[in-house]
């Protein structure tokens, strides 16, 4: 089994990527996944989206598994197998934000729960989080926990990171802005 790194958004693909998907006899991926991918996709490649991620597992060694941003960033690096990287949206975003990675501290609250007091012990630290969310993630309810514990920090929600419509919207905990769509975000001093 190999786990591929797509990128977090079109145009990330690395070279290794590139070369594992067009010598893939069977891909699975997210439609998301495919789609970043399927300009490199061969014919007679057979191409499954993924309905159950918690039978991977259970697919076949020569499997290629197509995994958004890097594998090993809340990814699916966790599978046996050979991985790819790829372009996470953490890289992207502090890309964009010109921040160094060494002072962010990534934490996932992708289909998990919130943990304000995780982020407030990285704050105090003199970190910057980076937040993978989700449609459930309450950025104002958080924001308004780390006021209260005196962490004043910066806010950025990047959103659609890597596509045309990419965007990013500053504001502060006293202030966040709204999470519209597929985004991602930093606190910090940043």
């Amino acid at each position: 089994m190999i786990i591929v790194g797509v990128g977090a958004g079109p145009g990330m693909l690395t070279q290794e990527a590139i070369s594992a998907i067009r010598d893939a006899d069977l891909i699975y991926g997210s439609k998301r996944a495919i789609e970043l991918v399927r300009d490199h996709i061969t014919t007679g490649c057979t191409v499954e989206v993924i309905e159950d991620y918690k039978r991977l597992r259970e697919l076949p060694d020569e499997a290629l598994i197509l995994s958004t941003g890097d594998p090993m960033l809340s990814g699916l690096g966790y599978l046996n197998g050979k991985v790819i990287p790829g372009i996470s949206s953490m890289q992207v975003a502090c890309a964009r934000l010109k921040i160094s990675q060494l002072k962010v501290v990534p934490i996932t609250v992708h289909g998990r729960a919130l943990d304000p007091e995780a982020v407030a012990f990285e704050l105090r630290r003199g970190k910057s989080v980076f937040l993978i969310s989700d449609a459930s993630t309450d950025l104002e309810g958080l924001c308004h926990h780390l006021e209260s514990c005196g962490l004043s920090r910066r806010v950025a929600v990047l959103t659609d990171l890597g596509y045309p419509q990419e965007r990013i919207d500053l504001g502060s905990t006293s202030s966040p802005p709204s999470i519209p769509g597929l985004s991602c975000i930093l606190l910090g001093d940043f």
